[in-house]
């Protein structure tokens, strides 16, 4: 059986593992976007492209990724390490606060509702993303 201090410094590992996974989820996201971008930049530009929108699109979803990474080590820091009332809170309100930013980023990047994407696609008689795979 694992003892409750190793069981902390694992918790502890584990959450810092996200972390650094999340940060490099933006981090590289951002940079393969760039590189994505200038490599569009010099191929012949297809009719109806629109080279800035995928741009925003890419590093877009690196951020969205990232935060959610951000979260699961802040959930586990929080349930495992210091679970008191305090940081329960805290955590309530940095899960919010990024639930609201990649709310955000989702509008931004797909110019709609995130619910609308399934209207959009049953309308159109083409299966949805849920109904893919």
């Amino acid at each position: 059986m694992i003892d409750d201090t190793a069981m902390l410094a694992i918790a502890g590992s584990v959450a810092q593992v996200f972390e650094l996974a999340g940060i490099a989820v933006v981090i590289l996201g951002g940079f393969y976007a760039a590189v994505a971008f200038a490599w569009a930049a010099l191929r012949v530009r297809q009719p109806g492209e629109d080279r800035v929108a995928t741009f925003r699109r890419m590093p877009g979803r690196a951020i969205l990724t990232g935060l959610e990474l951000l979260v699961a080590a802040d959930i586990i820091r929080t349930v495992a390490i210091d679970p008191t009332l305090d940081s329960v809170l805290v955590l309530g309100l940095i899960v919010l606060i990024r639930t609201f930013l990649s709310f955000s980023l989702e509008i931004e990047i797909d110019g709609r509702w995130p619910w609308q994407k399934k209207a959009a696609a049953d309308a159109s008689g083409q299966p949805s993303e849920a109904g893919r795979g």
